[in-house]
């Protein structure tokens, strides 16, 4: 049957335990060791991308609020132009409707005066009109 032979059983345990051995040393603690080092480089990553993730926040944060600084300035420009071509404008009409008051005061006047004048010319010739009419009506 079966025959144990304990030399070849120990020679087989010695040559277990020594490939044991090697293969710790040569592969299980590189591997380890890598894996280790994989861990504590993936940690760092992290702990730099949230470090980089709050200056993101902070530069978000800042950056918001210049836009919203410039859209006030923008808008107060705006609005203090717009201002300054209201009171432009007022002022150009208050010209312009001193100037028209100032033409009609003018042509109310000369009106009145080439009244006073066709008055003064009718009534000049008003004898000569009587005189037309009294000859108009004798005929009659």
């Amino acid at each position: 049957m079966l025959d144990i032979h304990l030399p070849l059983m120990l020679f087989v345990l010695a040559l277990f335990l020594t490939l044991l051995v090697l293969l710790n040393n040569m592969l299980f603690q590189p591997l380890v060791k890598f894996m280790d080092d994989r861990d504590a480089s993936i940690a760092k990553d992290l702990e730099a991308a949230k470090g980089l993730s709050g200056n993101t926040d902070e530069l978000n944060a800042k950056a918001d609020e210049i836009i919203s600084n410039a859209k006030n300035e923008a808008a107060s420009i705006r609005q203090k132009a717009i201002d300054d071509e209201k009171t432009l404008a007022a002022s150009k009409v208050e010209t312009k409707q001193n100037e028209l008051d100032t033409e009609h005061r003018k042509f109310l006047e000369k009106l009145n005066s080439e009244k006073e004048n066709l008055k003064n010319s009718l009534l000049s010739q008003m004898p000569l009109f009587k005189e037309s009419l009294k000859a108009k009506f004798s005929k009659l």
